[in-house]
This record gives structure tokens, sequence and C-alpha cells, in this order.
């Protein structure tokens, strides 16, 4: 029987997504990718198949994922970039070996190379980084207002208003939370 992992929080933008592979950062943290299969798994669902991976992998992506998380953290909150998330951003968009292709349907994949490794996934992953938090794309890098959370996202809505990483967890949680707490001081109550 195959070990039980938390399900994988699936969003629009590849780099945020992949630090929302660690989510509850600031209460009781979820790592979504604990194994190097796990790994595997969340690439390939992002459309980056790769064969295998290490443990020494992983522990790149990891790396990766802390260093783009501290990025979008300071770029959301317009703080100077950290030169260490900088560097290893930049080390693994360089690594990589990856084109940008055009499918039928107008929309960019990427093609890794013939023998796709890891490292050429982490390159595309650390692109997206840095287009976003170079201000590249029509968004805005904002953080979750979620006590527990702070999650980096990029909010493509309308009005560049969204508070929530996730409105299905975080932001549920977040209103179930405000209606108990205004029940509780709703008179004759039960306590």
């Amino acid at each position: 029987m195959r070990a039980r992992f938390p399900d994988f929080r699936l969003g629009s933008v590849l780099a945020t997504s992949f630090t929302g592979t660690l989510s509850e950062r600031h209460g009781d943290a979820v790592e979504r990718i604990p194994t190097p299969q796990r790994l595997v798994d969340w690439l390939a669902v992002n459309g980056l198949a790769v064969d295998s991976c290490t443990a020494a992998q992983l522990d790149l992506a990891r790396e990766l994922r802390e260093s783009i998380h501290a990025a979008a953290t300071a770029a959301a909150n317009q703080d100077a970039l950290p030169a260490s998330a900088v560097r290893v951003i930049n080390d693994r968009s360089a690594q990589g070996r990856a084109a940008a292709i055009l499918t039928p349907e107008g929309k960019r994949r990427w093609r890794l190379s013939s023998a796709s490794c890891v490292e050429d996934a982490l390159g595309v992953i650390a692109a997206d980084a840095i287009s976003i938090i170079a201000g590249e794309r029509d968004g805005k890098l904002a953080l979750c207002a979620s006590p527990t959370c702070q999650a980096a996202f990029f909010d493509t809505s309308q009005s560049r208003s969204r508070k929530w990483c996730d409105m299905n967890t975080c932001g549920n949680r977040q209103k179930k939370a405000r209606f108990h707490a205004n029940q509780r001081k709703k008179p004759g109550s039960a306590e």
C-alpha cells in the first residue's frame, strides 16, 4: 500500500505553486514533497515529467523552493531581494535545459531535454519565478492573509486584491473562524 501524502495545491503560476509544496509555514508546516518520488509526481502534474529523482535533487528542489519563497515574500513586501535567494534562483535557471514551445491552442509549454532530469525542471520553475518577481507578467505578488500560512502567491484577479493563497483552504478556514467568533459574541449563544 502506498503512503498517503497531502494533496498538491495546484495554481496557475508554476513558481508560486511550487512554493506551495510547503504550506502552513507559520503553523504546523505541511510538506507536500517529502520524498524524491513525490517531487517526480508534482513535476509530472505540472507538465515537467522527469524519469527519476535522487535525494540530492530533492534537496536542490527544496533549496530553490525556499529561495523563491524568500524572494517573492521580499518582492510582495517591497523589500530588497535576499542575495542568497537571487543567487540560487539564477543558478537553477542557468543550469536547466528546456525550451518554450507553442501548442496548437496558443499556449506556452516547456519541453525538457530528451534526457530530462530534475535540474531541467527546476530551471523552468526558476525562470518562471524570475518572470513574476521581475514584474514581467500581469499580476501582483502578494502574501496570504492567513497568519499560519503567509504563502506568496501571484494575484491575477481584476482588482489585484485577493487575500488568500487558496480560497478552498486558507480562505475558508479564516471565514469559518470569523463566523464562529461572531457566533460566540452574539447574545444568547451557547458556550
